[in-house]
């Protein structure tokens, strides 16, 4: 009986030693299809998500940027209308014809 147990032993450990080499070989074969998916990932030049997130911030804050400057402009239209209805108006009596205390008869 003596052999029995010494056998059994001895296929626990090869057991478990293979258990251990294939672990290694599984790790070792994840690092290897990380290294060519980034690999690959690097040559087709695609950006990462957070690079992503970053430069659609910039866009939204550019086109908000935008937007408010096209107000602003739009404003500064509506006042030049303004003043130049303002200014026709004034001139407008002392063109000729217009009737105006600036008229020579």
């Amino acid at each position: 009986m003596a052999e029995r147990p010494r056998f059994f032993n001895d296929l626990a450990g090869v057991a478990g030693g293979a258990m251990s080499a294939l672990t290694g070989l599984r790790d070792e074969a994840e690092s290897v299809a990380r290294a060519r998916i980034e690999d690959a990932i690097r040559k087709l030049d695609l950006v990462k998500r957070d690079e992503l997130d970053t430069v659609r911030d910039l866009a939204a804050n550019a086109r908000a940027g935008q937007e408010a400057a096209e107000a602003k402009l739009e404003e500064v239209f509506a006042r030049l209308a303004a003043l130049e209805a303002k200014l026709a108006a004034l001139e407008a009596p002392n063109a000729p014809g217009g009737g105006g205390p600036g008229m020579i008869v």
